[in-house]
C-alpha cells in the first residue's frame, strides 16, 4: 500500500476506541503497520477484526500502561514482529472527575498514573530503539483541560504535565532525529465524553449541543480531527517541528 506512512510502524497506547482508534485508523489508511495496546480486551479484539477485514496490518496486545514490565514486553513483541517502532502515540487515558472536596486519593492517583506514568513508561521503552535507528516521532495526547477545567483537578494536572514531558523529550531526544510534540483536543465525541454526559446527568445530545454552543466553528470534534494533527507531527517532513503543543478545539483555546 502506498501512503504517507508506508513502511512505518506506529504504536498507539489505548488505541482500541475513541481518539486512539481514530489515530490508528489514519496511520493504517496511509500504509503504516499499526500496533495497539489497551486494557480492554473486547475492544482490542473488535479493532483487530475490523482492521484485518479492511486489509490493514495490526498488532494488538492487552497491556496496562501503568505497569512498566507490561509496556516493555509489548514493545519487545512489536520490535520482534515489525523490527522497529517509528511513531509512538501516548493516548491511553481515563477520567475520574469530581470537585476537589469530593475527589478521593484513588480518583487523583489513577488519573495521574495512567496519563503520566503510562506515557513515561511507553516513551522510555521505545526511545532506545528510536535512538538506535536515529529516527522517531513521539506524540502525546494532552487536552484543553490542561488550561484548567472545573471538576478535573486530576485530569487537568496530568494533561498539563504531559506538555512539560513533551517539551523535555524534545530537548533530550532531538539530536537523535526524534521529535516530541503534543496534541491537545477540545470537545471530541468519544466514549469518554459520553461517560461524562452520563455522570453529569444529561443526554449525550444535550451535552454535545451545550459544548458546540461554545465552539467557534460551531461543531463538535471527531477522532479524525485529532488524527489529522497527529499525522502532521508524525510526518517525516515535520522534522523541524519539535516540542510544540497544538490545540485542536475548533477555536483559540491557548
Amino acid at each position: 500500500m502506498v501512503g504517507n506512512f508506508a513502511g512505518r510502524v506506529a504504536f498507539i497506547t489505548g488505541g482500541s476506541r475513541g481518539i486512539g482508534k481514530g489515530v490508528a485508523l489514519r496511520f493504517a489508511e496511509e500504509g503504516a503497520k499499526v500496533a495497539v495496546i489497551d486494557i480492554n480486551e473486547e475492544a482490542l479484539n473488535e479493532v483487530q477484526t475490523e482492521f484485518v477485514e479492511k486489509g490493514y496490518e495490526i498488532f494488538t496486545k492487552k497491556a496496562n500502561v501503568v505497569v512498566a514490565e507490561e509496556v516493555e514486553a509489548a514493545v519487545k513483541e512489536i520490535i520482534d514482529t515489525y523490527e522497529k517502532i517509528d511513531i509512538l502515540v501516548n493516548n491511553a487515558g481515563i477520567i475520574r472527575d469530581n470537585l476537589l472536596f469530593k475527589m478521593t486519593d484513588s480518583d487523583w492517583q489513577q488519573v495521574i498514573d495512567v496519563h503520566l506514568k503510562g506515557s513515561f513508561n511507553a516513551a522510555r521503552a521505545v526511545q532506545k530503539y528510536m535512538v538506535d535507528q536515529k529516527y522517531g516521532r513521539i506524540i502525546n495526547i494532552s487536552s484543553t483541560s490542561a488550561l484548567g477545567n472545573r471538576g478535573q483537578a486530576n485530569y487537568a494536572t496530568a494533561k498539563a504535565g504531559l506538555q512539560g514531558f513533551t517539551k523535555t523529550l524534545a530537548i533530550e531526544l532531538g539530536k537523535y532525529g526524534i521529535t516530541a510534540n503534543s496534541v491537545a483536543p477540545g470537545f471530541i465525541e468519544t466514549e469518554m465524553t459520553k461517560a461524562t454526559a452520563e455522570r453529569v446527568g444529561v443526554s449525550f445530545d444535550e451535552f454535545v449541543k451545550f459544548n458546540v454552543s461554545k465552539i467557534p466553528v460551531a461543531r463538535s470534534g471527531r477522532p479524525s480531527d485529532i488524527a489529522n494533527a497527529v499525522a502532521f507531527f508524525a510526518d517525516e517532513k515535520s522534522s523541524f517541528v519539535n516540542g510544540q503543543v497544538i490545540y485542536v478545539a475548533g477555536g483559540p483555546k491557548a
